[in-house]
């Protein structure tokens, strides 16, 4: 039986004035896969996040997200003279619009998500105390808190030791099967092992296949790694 379909970019072609981008790009993410989306700086990362979250729009093609989606941005701003507690930043990831969850939903939803992430214990410290390893569990422990089909991490890992990366991918991989993950990195030779495909960006414009991933140590603590191919697996647009 076929997997539901999380993302998908049908023939989708795009410019910025007369810098072309995409030309005329396809790809799929299943639902449940752990995607990692590669290339330099300048190489169109942003622009198709820009496509994904309906920031941009195509010249031609179409652009689907088939699941509620949670993001985790690159950057991490914060006024270090508020005093928000790492739980209240992780409430946060349930304020909606049209969404309204109880005292009991809100404080299992929160528990949960410190819980996964491996923050339990640190709930009640102010979120300015914390290391950037920390500070970027707690974000992504609050785009899980609502339970999202697709969560979207730009750079990651940036500014992590070894040691912070290794428990952000444990954290993520716990969630792997379950909720569709696109990591977005600048990284164009290592991805996690976790990773299922690898969409590379930054060697034309058109979309082609012709890549697997093979599991080799990096030499960065005992996090393994992938290391890019030849094969089926990597998508490059």
């Amino acid at each position: 039986m076929d997997r539901d379909i999380a993302i998908k970019f049908d023939s989708v072609s795009f410019s910025y004035s007369d810098t072309k981008v995409l030309e005329d790009a396809s790809f799929h993410i299943h639902s449940g896969e752990f995607v990692a989306m590669v290339g330099p700086n300048g190489s169109g990362k942003t622009t198709v996040l820009k496509l994904l979250f309906g920031l941009e729009k195509p010249d031609k093609g179409t652009v689907d997200i088939c699941a509620s989606t949670a993001y985790v941005s690159q950057h991490m701003p914060a006024d270090n003279l508020f005093p928000i507690t790492v739980r209240d930043v992780v409430r946060m990831g349930l304020l909606h619009p049209q969404k309204r969850y109880s005292r009991a939903a809100v404080f299992a939803a929160v528990e949960e998500a410190l819980e996964k992430t491996g923050l339990g214990g640190l709930e009640a410290k102010p979120y300015r105390s914390l290391s950037g390893g920390q500070k970027r569990r707690t974000l992504v422990a609050r785009a899980l808190a609502a339970k999202p089909k697709l969560l979207v991490l730009d750079e990651p890992t940036a500014n992590m030791d070894a040691k912070s990366e290794s428990r952000l991918y444990d954290t993520l991989g716990a969630y792997k099967g379950t909720t569709t993950i696109l990591i977005v990195t600048h990284d164009t030779e290592y991805v996690t092992s976790l990773t299922d495909r690898v969409l590379c960006l930054g060697v034309g414009h058109k979309v082609v296949q012709h890549g697997v991933e093979a599991n080799v140590h990096t030499g960065h603590g005992d996090e393994k790694h992938s290391k890019v191919l030849h094969g089926e697996n990597i998508i490059c647009c």
